[in-house]
Protein backbone atom coordinates (compact mmCIF):
# COMPACT_ATOMS: atom_id res chain seq x y z
CA UNK A 1 0.00 0.00 0.00
CA UNK A 2 0.99 3.67 -0.39
CA UNK A 3 2.38 4.73 2.99
CA UNK A 4 3.28 8.34 2.26
CA UNK A 5 3.61 11.04 -0.36
CA UNK A 6 6.28 13.70 0.14
CA UNK A 7 6.20 16.76 -2.17
CA UNK A 8 8.63 19.68 -2.20
CA UNK A 9 8.74 22.81 -4.42
CA UNK A 10 5.97 21.63 -6.74
CA UNK A 11 3.57 24.28 -8.06
CA UNK A 12 1.91 25.86 -4.99
CA UNK A 13 3.33 23.29 -2.57
CA UNK A 14 6.31 24.42 -0.53
CA UNK A 15 6.86 21.13 1.31
CA UNK A 16 4.17 18.69 2.42
CA UNK A 17 3.95 15.05 3.43
CA UNK A 18 0.77 12.96 3.51
CA UNK A 19 0.79 9.72 5.49
CA UNK A 20 -1.96 7.52 4.06
CA UNK A 21 -3.60 4.68 5.95
CA UNK A 22 -5.58 1.54 5.19
CA UNK A 23 -9.21 1.86 4.14
CA UNK A 24 -10.88 4.87 2.51
CA UNK A 25 -8.62 7.96 2.45
CA UNK A 26 -10.62 11.05 1.47
CA UNK A 27 -9.13 14.37 0.29
CA UNK A 28 -11.35 17.45 0.19
CA UNK A 29 -10.93 21.20 -0.17
CA UNK A 30 -12.16 24.29 -1.93
CA UNK A 31 -12.05 24.45 -5.72
CA UNK A 32 -8.60 25.67 -6.72
CA UNK A 33 -6.98 24.67 -3.43
CA UNK A 34 -4.63 22.30 -5.25
CA UNK A 35 -6.31 18.90 -5.03
CA UNK A 36 -5.27 18.05 -8.61
CA UNK A 37 -1.62 18.64 -7.64
CA UNK A 38 -1.81 15.64 -5.30
CA UNK A 39 -2.79 13.14 -7.99
CA UNK A 40 -0.51 14.94 -10.44
CA UNK A 41 2.47 14.52 -8.13
CA UNK A 42 1.82 10.76 -7.82
CA UNK A 43 1.70 10.51 -11.60
CA UNK A 44 4.92 12.51 -11.89
CA UNK A 45 6.70 10.23 -9.43
CA UNK A 46 5.61 7.27 -11.54
CA UNK A 47 6.99 8.60 -14.82
CA UNK A 48 4.48 11.11 -16.23
CA UNK A 49 5.89 13.87 -18.43
CA UNK A 50 7.41 16.61 -16.30
CA UNK A 51 7.33 20.31 -17.19
CA UNK A 52 9.95 22.64 -15.69
CA UNK A 53 7.13 25.17 -15.10
CA UNK A 54 5.90 22.88 -12.32
CA UNK A 55 8.95 23.82 -10.22
CA UNK A 56 7.92 26.34 -7.59
CA UNK A 57 9.03 29.88 -8.41
CA UNK A 58 12.45 30.59 -6.90
CA UNK A 59 13.31 26.91 -6.34
CA UNK A 60 16.00 25.01 -8.24
CA UNK A 61 14.13 21.73 -8.33
CA UNK A 62 10.92 19.92 -7.40
CA UNK A 63 10.97 16.64 -5.48
CA UNK A 64 8.33 13.92 -5.17
CA UNK A 65 8.77 10.79 -3.07
CA UNK A 66 6.41 7.83 -2.75
CA UNK A 67 6.85 5.26 0.01
CA UNK A 68 5.15 1.88 -0.37
CA UNK A 69 4.77 -1.05 2.02
CA UNK A 70 4.90 -4.23 -0.07
CA UNK A 71 3.54 -7.70 0.50
CA UNK A 72 5.57 -10.82 -0.28
CA UNK A 73 4.04 -11.30 -3.74
CA UNK A 74 4.84 -7.73 -4.79
CA UNK A 75 8.42 -8.12 -3.55
CA UNK A 76 8.85 -11.26 -5.65
CA UNK A 77 7.46 -9.55 -8.76
CA UNK A 78 9.82 -6.59 -8.29
CA UNK A 79 12.79 -8.91 -7.86
CA UNK A 80 12.05 -10.20 -11.36
CA UNK A 81 12.71 -6.62 -12.51
CA UNK A 82 16.02 -6.56 -10.55
CA UNK A 83 14.48 -4.25 -7.95
CA UNK A 84 15.19 -5.20 -4.36
CA UNK A 85 13.16 -3.38 -1.66
CA UNK A 86 14.25 -3.16 1.97
CA UNK A 87 13.91 -6.32 4.06
CA UNK A 88 10.88 -4.86 5.83
CA UNK A 89 9.14 -4.43 2.45
CA UNK A 90 9.58 -0.66 2.17
CA UNK A 91 10.00 0.68 -1.38
CA UNK A 92 10.99 4.31 -1.99
CA UNK A 93 10.36 5.93 -5.38
CA UNK A 94 11.89 9.37 -5.86
CA UNK A 95 11.77 11.85 -8.74
CA UNK A 96 13.73 15.09 -8.83
CA UNK A 97 12.62 17.56 -11.50
CA UNK A 98 15.11 20.20 -12.63
CA UNK A 99 15.15 22.64 -15.52
CA UNK A 100 15.84 20.60 -18.63
CA UNK A 101 15.96 17.16 -17.01
CA UNK A 102 14.69 14.94 -14.23
CA UNK A 103 16.14 12.03 -12.26
CA UNK A 104 14.07 9.00 -11.22
CA UNK A 105 15.26 6.62 -8.51
CA UNK A 106 13.89 3.41 -7.06
CA UNK A 107 15.49 2.16 -3.84
CA UNK A 108 18.26 4.71 -4.41
CA UNK A 109 19.15 3.47 -7.92
CA UNK A 110 18.51 5.57 -11.02
CA UNK A 111 15.89 4.13 -13.37
CA UNK A 112 13.93 5.08 -16.49
CA UNK A 113 10.31 6.14 -16.84
CA UNK A 114 9.41 2.92 -18.67
CA UNK A 115 10.42 0.80 -15.68
CA UNK A 116 8.63 3.22 -13.35
CA UNK A 117 5.42 2.65 -15.27
CA UNK A 118 5.89 -1.13 -14.98
CA UNK A 119 6.34 -0.75 -11.24
CA UNK A 120 3.25 1.46 -11.02
CA UNK A 121 1.22 -1.28 -12.71
CA UNK A 122 2.04 -3.58 -9.79
CA UNK A 123 1.45 -1.12 -6.97
CA UNK A 124 -1.57 1.04 -7.72
CA UNK A 125 -4.39 1.86 -10.11
CA UNK A 126 -5.06 5.56 -10.78
CA UNK A 127 -8.45 6.59 -12.12
CA UNK A 128 -8.20 10.19 -13.33
CA UNK A 129 -10.99 12.65 -13.99
CA UNK A 130 -11.19 11.78 -17.68
CA UNK A 131 -10.36 8.08 -17.68
CA UNK A 132 -14.03 7.10 -17.80
CA UNK A 133 -14.09 8.59 -21.32
CA UNK A 134 -12.03 5.59 -22.44
CA UNK A 135 -15.21 3.52 -21.98
CA UNK A 136 -16.46 5.17 -25.18
CA UNK A 137 -13.79 3.25 -27.11
CA UNK A 138 -14.76 -0.34 -27.93
CA UNK A 139 -11.12 -1.48 -27.86
CA UNK A 140 -11.20 -0.66 -24.13
CA UNK A 141 -14.12 -3.05 -23.72
CA UNK A 142 -12.06 -6.00 -24.96
CA UNK A 143 -9.18 -4.96 -22.73
CA UNK A 144 -11.48 -4.90 -19.68
CA UNK A 145 -13.04 -8.27 -20.47
CA UNK A 146 -9.66 -9.90 -21.11
CA UNK A 147 -8.35 -8.47 -17.84
CA UNK A 148 -11.34 -9.97 -16.04
CA UNK A 149 -10.72 -13.38 -17.66
CA UNK A 150 -7.12 -13.20 -16.36
CA UNK A 151 -4.94 -16.31 -16.57
CA UNK A 152 -7.70 -18.29 -18.27
CA UNK A 153 -7.12 -16.16 -21.37
CA UNK A 154 -3.59 -14.71 -21.06
CA UNK A 155 -1.72 -17.92 -21.97
CA UNK A 156 -4.08 -18.54 -24.87
CA UNK A 157 -3.53 -14.97 -26.10
CA UNK A 158 0.24 -15.50 -25.98
CA UNK A 159 -0.18 -18.57 -28.20
CA UNK A 160 -2.41 -16.58 -30.56
CA UNK A 161 0.15 -13.77 -30.73
CA UNK A 162 2.93 -16.20 -31.64
CA UNK A 163 0.83 -18.02 -34.23
CA UNK A 164 -0.40 -14.73 -35.70
CA UNK A 165 3.18 -13.54 -36.13
CA UNK A 166 3.99 -16.80 -37.96
CA UNK A 167 0.90 -16.33 -40.12
CA UNK A 168 1.90 -12.76 -41.01
CA UNK A 169 5.49 -13.76 -41.74
CA UNK A 170 4.50 -16.59 -44.09
CA UNK A 171 2.06 -14.23 -45.81
CA UNK A 172 4.85 -11.71 -46.38
CA UNK A 173 7.09 -14.46 -47.77
CA UNK A 174 4.37 -15.50 -50.22
CA UNK A 175 3.90 -11.91 -51.39
CA UNK A 176 7.65 -11.52 -51.84
CA UNK A 177 7.90 -14.48 -54.22
CA UNK A 178 8.99 -13.36 -57.69
CA UNK A 179 6.68 -14.67 -60.39
CA UNK A 180 8.85 -13.26 -63.24
CA UNK A 181 10.80 -16.26 -64.59
CA UNK A 182 13.45 -14.12 -66.33
CA UNK A 183 14.10 -12.19 -63.13
CA UNK A 184 14.36 -15.44 -61.18
CA UNK A 185 16.94 -16.76 -63.63
CA UNK A 186 19.03 -13.60 -63.25
CA UNK A 187 18.81 -13.83 -59.47
CA UNK A 188 19.76 -17.51 -59.59
CA UNK A 189 22.80 -16.77 -61.73
CA UNK A 190 23.95 -13.98 -59.42
CA UNK A 191 23.52 -16.13 -56.31
CA UNK A 192 25.55 -18.96 -57.84
CA UNK A 193 28.36 -16.53 -58.67
CA UNK A 194 28.38 -14.98 -55.18
CA UNK A 195 28.31 -18.35 -53.41
CA UNK A 196 31.15 -19.68 -55.57
CA UNK A 197 33.22 -16.54 -55.00
CA UNK A 198 32.93 -16.96 -51.24
CA UNK A 199 33.50 -20.73 -51.35
CA UNK A 200 36.62 -20.36 -53.51
CA UNK A 201 38.12 -18.05 -50.89
CA UNK A 202 38.06 -20.91 -48.32
CA UNK A 203 37.72 -18.45 -45.46
CA UNK A 204 38.69 -19.42 -41.92
CA UNK A 205 37.13 -17.97 -38.78
CA UNK A 206 39.00 -14.82 -37.58
CA UNK A 207 41.52 -15.30 -40.39
CA UNK A 208 41.36 -11.57 -41.22
CA UNK A 209 42.30 -10.60 -37.65
CA UNK A 210 45.31 -12.91 -37.66
CA UNK A 211 46.49 -11.80 -41.11
CA UNK A 212 46.13 -8.10 -40.32
CA UNK A 213 48.28 -8.56 -37.23
CA UNK A 214 50.88 -10.47 -39.25
CA UNK A 215 50.78 -7.88 -42.05
CA UNK A 216 51.40 -5.02 -39.63
CA UNK A 217 54.40 -6.92 -38.29
CA UNK A 218 55.79 -7.52 -41.77
CA UNK A 219 55.33 -3.95 -43.03
CA UNK A 220 57.12 -2.60 -39.93
CA UNK A 221 59.72 -5.37 -39.88
CA UNK A 222 62.77 -3.19 -40.62
CA UNK A 223 61.95 -0.66 -37.91
CA UNK A 224 61.19 -3.42 -35.43
CA UNK A 225 64.44 -5.23 -36.23
CA UNK A 226 66.56 -2.09 -35.84
CA UNK A 227 64.96 -1.21 -32.49
CA UNK A 228 65.12 -4.72 -31.07
CA UNK A 229 68.77 -5.12 -32.19
CA UNK A 230 69.64 -1.90 -30.41
CA UNK A 231 67.87 -3.16 -27.26
CA UNK A 232 69.83 -6.42 -27.55
CA UNK A 233 73.14 -4.56 -27.71
CA UNK A 234 72.27 -2.24 -24.81
CA UNK A 235 71.27 -5.11 -22.52
CA UNK A 236 73.92 -7.61 -23.69
CA UNK A 237 77.43 -8.50 -22.65
CA UNK A 238 79.38 -8.01 -25.89
CA UNK A 239 79.83 -4.23 -25.96
CA UNK A 240 81.87 -2.28 -23.46
CA UNK A 241 79.15 0.06 -22.20
CA UNK A 242 76.25 -2.44 -22.37
CA UNK A 243 74.14 -3.08 -19.31
CA UNK A 244 75.24 -6.72 -19.03
CA UNK A 245 78.90 -5.77 -19.18
CA UNK A 246 78.51 -3.05 -16.53
CA UNK A 247 76.48 -5.29 -14.18
CA UNK A 248 79.12 -8.00 -14.61
CA UNK A 249 81.87 -5.58 -13.55
CA UNK A 250 79.78 -4.34 -10.63
CA UNK A 251 79.15 -7.92 -9.51
CA UNK A 252 82.88 -8.69 -9.65
CA UNK A 253 83.69 -5.64 -7.52
CA UNK A 254 81.10 -6.35 -4.84
CA UNK A 255 82.24 -9.97 -4.54
CA UNK A 256 85.70 -8.73 -3.56
CA UNK A 257 84.29 -6.90 -0.53
CA UNK A 258 81.10 -8.80 0.42
CA UNK A 259 82.95 -10.84 3.00
CA UNK A 260 83.56 -7.76 5.13
CA UNK A 261 79.90 -6.94 5.87
CA UNK A 262 76.61 -8.89 5.84
CA UNK A 263 74.83 -5.94 4.24
CA UNK A 264 77.24 -6.18 1.30
CA UNK A 265 76.45 -9.89 0.98
CA UNK A 266 72.77 -9.00 0.62
CA UNK A 267 73.60 -6.48 -2.09
CA UNK A 268 75.67 -9.13 -3.87
CA UNK A 269 72.68 -11.49 -3.91
CA UNK A 270 70.39 -8.77 -5.26
CA UNK A 271 72.85 -7.83 -7.99
CA UNK A 272 73.28 -11.49 -8.91
CA UNK A 273 69.50 -11.79 -9.30
CA UNK A 274 69.49 -8.69 -11.54
CA UNK A 275 72.25 -10.21 -13.62
CA UNK A 276 70.26 -13.42 -14.03
CA UNK A 277 67.06 -11.55 -15.02
CA UNK A 278 68.95 -9.40 -17.52
CA UNK A 279 70.64 -12.48 -18.97
CA UNK A 280 67.24 -14.18 -19.45
CA UNK A 281 65.81 -11.04 -21.05
CA UNK A 282 68.79 -10.76 -23.42
CA UNK A 283 68.33 -14.36 -24.57
CA UNK A 284 64.59 -13.73 -25.15
CA UNK A 285 65.45 -10.71 -27.32
CA UNK A 286 67.95 -12.79 -29.29
CA UNK A 287 65.33 -15.51 -29.92
CA UNK A 288 62.84 -12.89 -31.08
CA UNK A 289 65.39 -11.46 -33.54
CA UNK A 290 66.09 -14.90 -34.98
CA UNK A 291 62.35 -15.46 -35.58
CA UNK A 292 61.89 -12.01 -37.08
CA UNK A 293 63.18 -12.88 -40.52
CA UNK A 294 60.40 -12.56 -43.12
CA UNK A 295 60.20 -14.40 -46.38
CA UNK A 296 59.27 -12.12 -49.28
CA UNK A 297 56.97 -14.79 -50.64
CA UNK A 298 55.13 -14.92 -47.29
CA UNK A 299 54.72 -11.17 -47.38
CA UNK A 300 53.24 -11.25 -50.90
CA UNK A 301 50.90 -14.10 -49.95
CA UNK A 302 49.69 -12.32 -46.80
CA UNK A 303 49.07 -9.08 -48.67
CA UNK A 304 47.23 -10.86 -51.47
CA UNK A 305 45.08 -12.81 -49.01
CA UNK A 306 44.14 -9.66 -47.13
CA UNK A 307 43.22 -7.92 -50.39
CA UNK A 308 40.90 -10.82 -51.26
CA UNK A 309 39.23 -10.79 -47.84
CA UNK A 310 38.77 -7.02 -47.93
CA UNK A 311 37.23 -7.32 -51.39
CA UNK A 312 34.71 -9.84 -50.05
CA UNK A 313 34.03 -7.60 -47.04
CA UNK A 314 33.15 -4.71 -49.37
CA UNK A 315 30.48 -6.90 -50.97
CA UNK A 316 29.16 -9.30 -48.37
CA UNK A 317 29.82 -8.17 -44.77
CA UNK A 318 32.03 -6.37 -42.30
CA UNK A 319 33.81 -9.50 -41.14
CA UNK A 320 34.28 -13.16 -42.04
CA UNK A 321 31.36 -14.25 -39.86
CA UNK A 322 28.99 -11.94 -41.77
CA UNK A 323 30.42 -13.07 -45.14
CA UNK A 324 29.79 -16.73 -44.29
CA UNK A 325 26.30 -15.86 -43.02
CA UNK A 326 25.64 -14.11 -46.35
CA UNK A 327 26.70 -17.29 -48.16
CA UNK A 328 24.41 -19.45 -46.00
CA UNK A 329 21.46 -17.14 -46.69
CA UNK A 330 22.31 -17.19 -50.39
CA UNK A 331 22.39 -20.98 -50.46
CA UNK A 332 19.02 -21.10 -48.77
CA UNK A 333 17.54 -18.65 -51.28
CA UNK A 334 19.18 -20.47 -54.19
CA UNK A 335 17.59 -23.70 -53.04
CA UNK A 336 14.20 -21.96 -53.16
CA UNK A 337 14.79 -20.62 -56.67
CA UNK A 338 16.07 -23.96 -57.99
CA UNK A 339 12.97 -25.70 -56.58
CA UNK A 340 10.59 -22.79 -57.05
CA UNK A 341 7.35 -24.60 -57.85
CA UNK A 342 7.73 -27.07 -55.00
CA UNK A 343 8.68 -24.27 -52.61
CA UNK A 344 5.63 -22.19 -53.54
CA UNK A 345 3.35 -25.15 -53.09
CA UNK A 346 4.89 -26.01 -49.72
CA UNK A 347 4.74 -22.41 -48.52
CA UNK A 348 1.08 -22.16 -49.52
CA UNK A 349 0.29 -25.38 -47.65
CA UNK A 350 2.17 -24.01 -44.61
CA UNK A 351 0.21 -20.74 -44.85
CA UNK A 352 -3.16 -22.50 -44.92
CA UNK A 353 -2.17 -24.83 -42.08
CA UNK A 354 -1.02 -21.89 -39.94
CA UNK A 355 -4.23 -20.03 -40.72
CA UNK A 356 -6.27 -23.05 -39.68
CA UNK A 357 -4.30 -23.39 -36.40
CA UNK A 358 -4.71 -19.66 -35.74
CA UNK A 359 -8.46 -19.91 -36.38
CA UNK A 360 -8.74 -22.75 -33.85
CA UNK A 361 -6.86 -20.74 -31.22
CA UNK A 362 -9.01 -17.69 -31.87
CA UNK A 363 -12.10 -19.85 -31.50
CA UNK A 364 -10.89 -21.09 -28.11
CA UNK A 365 -10.25 -17.51 -27.01
CA UNK A 366 -13.71 -16.52 -28.20
CA UNK A 367 -15.26 -19.31 -26.13
CA UNK A 368 -13.35 -18.13 -23.04
CA UNK A 369 -14.51 -14.55 -23.65
CA UNK A 370 -18.12 -15.65 -24.00
CA UNK A 371 -17.89 -17.57 -20.73
CA UNK A 372 -16.38 -14.67 -18.78
CA UNK A 373 -18.58 -12.09 -20.51
CA UNK A 374 -21.62 -13.77 -18.94
CA UNK A 375 -19.94 -13.76 -15.54
CA UNK A 376 -18.78 -10.15 -15.84
CA UNK A 377 -22.18 -9.05 -17.12
CA UNK A 378 -23.86 -10.46 -14.02
CA UNK A 379 -21.32 -8.91 -11.63
CA UNK A 380 -21.44 -5.54 -13.38
CA UNK A 381 -25.22 -5.43 -13.45
CA UNK A 382 -25.31 -6.07 -9.72
CA UNK A 383 -22.67 -3.37 -9.13
CA UNK A 384 -24.62 -0.91 -11.32
CA UNK A 385 -27.82 -1.59 -9.37
CA UNK A 386 -25.88 -0.84 -6.19
CA UNK A 387 -24.88 2.49 -7.76
CA UNK A 388 -28.50 3.58 -8.28
CA UNK A 389 -28.99 2.36 -11.87
CA UNK A 390 -32.50 1.24 -10.97
CA UNK A 391 -33.69 -0.03 -14.36
CA UNK A 392 -30.38 -0.91 -15.94
CA UNK A 393 -29.93 -3.64 -18.52
CA UNK A 394 -26.36 -4.51 -19.43
CA UNK A 395 -24.75 -6.94 -21.83
CA UNK A 396 -21.33 -7.66 -23.28
CA UNK A 397 -21.57 -8.63 -26.92
CA UNK A 398 -18.89 -10.85 -28.47
CA UNK A 399 -18.82 -10.64 -32.27
CA UNK A 400 -16.44 -13.14 -33.90
CA UNK A 401 -15.03 -12.03 -37.28
CA UNK A 402 -13.05 -14.90 -38.76
CA UNK A 403 -11.98 -12.79 -41.75
CA UNK A 404 -10.18 -10.28 -39.54
CA UNK A 405 -7.89 -12.21 -37.23
CA UNK A 406 -5.43 -10.21 -35.15
CA UNK A 407 -2.78 -10.79 -32.50
CA UNK A 408 -5.44 -11.02 -29.76
CA UNK A 409 -8.01 -13.09 -31.65
CA UNK A 410 -10.89 -12.36 -34.00
CA UNK A 411 -13.48 -10.99 -31.55
CA UNK A 412 -15.00 -7.55 -31.43
CA UNK A 413 -16.23 -6.77 -27.90
CA UNK A 414 -18.75 -4.05 -27.08
CA UNK A 415 -20.61 -3.04 -23.94
CA UNK A 416 -24.36 -2.57 -24.46
CA UNK A 417 -26.59 -0.78 -21.96
CA UNK A 418 -30.08 0.52 -21.34
CA UNK A 419 -30.65 2.80 -18.35
CA UNK A 420 -34.39 3.29 -18.84
CA UNK A 421 -37.12 0.67 -18.63
CA UNK A 422 -38.52 -0.30 -22.01
CA UNK A 423 -35.58 1.11 -23.99
CA UNK A 424 -33.56 -1.27 -26.16
CA UNK A 425 -29.92 -1.77 -25.29
CA UNK A 426 -27.55 0.35 -27.31
CA UNK A 427 -23.75 0.74 -27.44
CA UNK A 428 -22.42 2.43 -24.32
CA UNK A 429 -21.00 5.30 -26.38
CA UNK A 430 -24.49 6.21 -27.60
CA UNK A 431 -26.29 6.17 -24.26
CA UNK A 432 -24.22 6.99 -21.19
CA UNK A 433 -23.82 10.53 -19.84
CA UNK A 434 -20.68 11.75 -18.08
CA UNK A 435 -22.06 10.97 -14.63
CA UNK A 436 -23.21 7.53 -15.76
CA UNK A 437 -19.79 6.79 -17.27
CA UNK A 438 -18.06 7.63 -14.00
CA UNK A 439 -20.38 5.28 -12.10
CA UNK A 440 -19.91 2.52 -14.69
CA UNK A 441 -16.15 2.91 -14.32
CA UNK A 442 -16.47 2.70 -10.53
CA UNK A 443 -18.56 -0.45 -10.92
CA UNK A 444 -15.86 -1.92 -13.16
CA UNK A 445 -13.11 -1.00 -10.71
CA UNK A 446 -15.09 -2.61 -7.89
CA UNK A 447 -15.64 -5.85 -9.79
CA UNK A 448 -12.09 -6.01 -11.16
CA UNK A 449 -10.51 -5.17 -7.81
CA UNK A 450 -11.24 -8.71 -6.64
CA UNK A 451 -9.51 -10.14 -9.73
CA UNK A 452 -6.09 -8.52 -9.35
CA UNK A 453 -3.47 -8.04 -6.66
CA UNK A 454 -3.24 -4.24 -6.78
CA UNK A 455 -3.72 -2.98 -3.23
CA UNK A 456 -4.06 0.76 -3.80
CA UNK A 457 -6.82 2.41 -5.87
CA UNK A 458 -6.80 6.17 -6.49
CA UNK A 459 -9.92 8.02 -7.67
CA UNK A 460 -9.72 11.64 -8.76
CA UNK A 461 -13.26 13.09 -8.60
CA UNK A 462 -15.16 9.86 -9.31
CA UNK A 463 -18.25 11.89 -8.29
CA UNK A 464 -18.38 13.85 -11.56
CA UNK A 465 -22.00 14.53 -12.55
CA UNK A 466 -23.70 12.82 -9.59
CA UNK A 467 -25.59 14.01 -6.50
CA UNK A 468 -28.30 13.07 -3.99
CA UNK A 469 -29.22 9.43 -3.63
CA UNK A 470 -26.73 8.40 -6.30
CA UNK A 471 -23.93 10.07 -4.33
CA UNK A 472 -24.86 7.96 -1.29
CA UNK A 473 -24.74 4.83 -3.41
CA UNK A 474 -21.30 5.76 -4.74
CA UNK A 475 -20.05 6.47 -1.21
CA UNK A 476 -21.34 3.07 -0.04
CA UNK A 477 -19.53 1.36 -2.91
CA UNK A 478 -16.28 3.20 -2.09
CA UNK A 479 -16.70 2.24 1.56
CA UNK A 480 -17.07 -1.42 0.64
CA UNK A 481 -14.07 -1.20 -1.67
CA UNK A 482 -12.07 0.35 1.18
CA UNK A 483 -12.60 -2.77 3.30
CA UNK A 484 -10.41 -4.89 1.00
CA UNK A 485 -8.20 -2.23 -0.60
CA UNK A 486 -6.51 1.02 0.23
CA UNK A 487 -8.64 3.66 -1.54
CA UNK A 488 -7.52 7.26 -2.00
CA UNK A 489 -10.29 9.52 -3.28
CA UNK A 490 -10.51 13.23 -4.09
CA UNK A 491 -14.11 14.40 -3.87
CA UNK A 492 -16.41 17.45 -3.77
CA UNK A 493 -19.37 15.50 -2.34
CA UNK A 494 -20.08 15.46 1.43
CA UNK A 495 -21.83 12.08 1.05
CA UNK A 496 -18.50 10.54 0.00
CA UNK A 497 -16.40 12.55 2.46
CA UNK A 498 -18.64 11.37 5.33
CA UNK A 499 -17.62 7.80 4.55
CA UNK A 500 -13.91 8.50 5.16
CA UNK A 501 -11.79 6.26 7.33
CA UNK A 502 -9.12 8.95 7.07
CA UNK A 503 -9.85 12.56 6.07
CA UNK A 504 -7.34 15.07 4.64
CA UNK A 505 -8.08 18.76 4.08
CA UNK A 506 -6.33 20.61 1.26
CA UNK A 507 -6.20 24.38 1.70
CA UNK A 508 -4.65 27.34 -0.08
CA UNK A 509 -3.23 30.06 2.19
CA UNK A 510 -0.76 32.92 2.14
CA UNK A 511 2.61 32.52 3.83
CA UNK A 512 5.25 35.25 3.77
CA UNK A 513 3.36 37.00 0.95
CA UNK A 514 3.24 33.82 -1.15
CA UNK A 515 0.40 31.42 -1.90
CA UNK A 516 0.95 27.89 -0.62
CA UNK A 517 -1.09 24.69 -0.65
CA UNK A 518 -1.16 22.69 2.57
CA UNK A 519 -2.50 19.21 3.34
CA UNK A 520 -3.50 18.18 6.86
CA UNK A 521 -5.19 15.16 8.37
CA UNK A 522 -8.37 16.21 10.15
CA UNK A 523 -10.50 14.35 12.68
CA UNK A 524 -13.43 14.92 15.01
CA UNK A 525 -14.81 18.45 15.01
CA UNK A 526 -12.49 19.61 12.23
CA UNK A 527 -13.81 16.88 9.95
CA UNK A 528 -17.40 17.87 10.84
CA UNK A 529 -16.62 21.50 10.01
CA UNK A 530 -15.28 20.49 6.58
CA UNK A 531 -18.41 18.41 5.92
CA UNK A 532 -20.53 21.39 7.02
CA UNK A 533 -18.65 23.60 4.59
CA UNK A 534 -19.29 21.14 1.78
CA UNK A 535 -22.99 21.04 2.72
CA UNK A 536 -23.68 24.69 3.40
CA UNK A 537 -21.08 26.88 1.76
CA UNK A 538 -18.93 29.53 3.45
CA UNK A 539 -21.19 30.18 6.50
CA UNK A 540 -20.61 27.62 9.22
CA UNK A 541 -24.02 27.43 10.93
CA UNK A 542 -25.26 25.16 13.71
CA UNK A 543 -27.71 23.67 11.22
CA UNK A 544 -24.90 22.84 8.83
CA UNK A 545 -22.86 21.26 11.64
CA UNK A 546 -25.88 19.23 12.75
CA UNK A 547 -26.45 18.05 9.17
CA UNK A 548 -22.79 17.10 8.94
CA UNK A 549 -23.01 15.11 12.17
CA UNK A 550 -26.14 13.31 10.99
CA UNK A 551 -24.47 12.51 7.67
CA UNK A 552 -21.39 11.18 9.46
CA UNK A 553 -23.54 9.06 11.79
CA UNK A 554 -25.57 7.74 8.86
CA UNK A 555 -22.42 6.78 6.99
CA UNK A 556 -21.07 5.03 10.08
CA UNK A 557 -24.30 3.17 10.74
CA UNK A 558 -24.68 1.97 7.16
CA UNK A 559 -21.07 0.84 6.83
CA UNK A 560 -20.94 -2.86 6.01
CA UNK A 561 -18.59 -5.21 7.82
Amino acid sequence: MLVSLHVKNLALIDEEEICFEEGLNILTGETGAGKSIIIGSVNLALGAKADKDLIRTGAEYALIELTFKLDDEQKEELKKMDIFPEEDGILLIQRKIMAGRSVCKVCGETTGTKQLQEIAGLLLDIHGQHEHQSLLQTKKHKEILDGYAGDSLSKLKNNIRGKYNDYQQIGRELKALNSDETAREKETSLLRFEIKEIEDASLLEDEDVRLEKQYRLMTNGRKIKESVSFVYRLTGYDEEESAGENIGRALKEIRNISGYDEALSGMEEQLQDIDGILNDFNRTVKDYLEDLEFDEEDFVHTESRLNLINHLKSKYGNNIKEILAYKDAGEEKLSVLENYEAYCEGKLIEYEKTKEELTVLCGKASAVRIKYAKELTGSLKKALLDLNFENVEFDIQIRPDTENMAADGYDDVEFMISTNRGEAMKPLSQVASGGELSRIMLALKTVLADKDDIQTLIFDEIDTGISGKTAWKVSEKLGILGMSHQVICITHLPQIAARADVHFLIEKNEKEERTVTTINKITGQDSLKELARMLGGDRLTEAALQNAKEMKDLARNTKQY
